[in-house]
């Protein structure tokens, strides 16, 4: 199941809500996105204003209750971000590349109770297209989507895992 505050663009079961809402459900497995406009290293010039208002506070929050969640298989995915050093540095950073899409996005991965993404694609191409999308009104949503090959594999590898465990449970 999906979880967000926004109507989902694919089919398929989804809870459009708060997270904190369906976080104590016996899960065995979450793959969170948390939103990054506070924490990302790539607005580091608006640090300040954020720290002095409780904008990044809150989001390091928010990070920190998806992270600490009583569930035993977690990732937690983010652009290279402040929770680096507030909390600690990510178990993987991967790149679109190393799954399909000639494209550049670091981006960083704090696992719980999972391994590390094997590559499924390394493909030629390192275009920085998401760093150079045009301004717009759709340019946060179209920034923050996860690429499909970074998606399928962690449903194939995280996935089997899941699997796994439930058939030797």
């Amino acid at each position: 199941m999906s979880c967000d505050l926004l109507p989902t663009d694919v089919p398929g079961p989804h809870y459009q809500g708060d997270v904190r809402d369906v976080l104590d459900y016996p899960w065995d497995l979450m793959i969170a996105h948390p939103p990054c406009t506070h924490l990302s290293v790539s607005g580091a010039r608006h640090f300040e204003a954020k720290r002095m208002d409780g904008r990044q506070q809150s989001a390091v929050s928010f990070f920190m209750m998806l992270a600490k969640a009583d569930i035993p298989m977690i990732a937690i995915e983010n652009p290279v971000c402040i929770m680096s050093s507030m909390w600690r540095q990510p178990d993987q950073v991967i790149q679109p590349w190393q799954f399909g899409h000639g494209e550049t996005k670091a981006t960083a991965l704090w696992l719980k109770g999972l391994p590390r993404l094997t590559p499924t694609n390394i493909v030629e191409g390192r275009e920085d297209r998401i760093h150079r999308m045009a301004p717009g009104p759709d340019r946060w949503k179209e920034r923050s989507k996860t690429y499909p090959g970074i998606a399928a594999a962690m449903a194939d590898q995280w996935g089997s895992i899941l699997h796994l465990r439930r058939m030797s449970a």
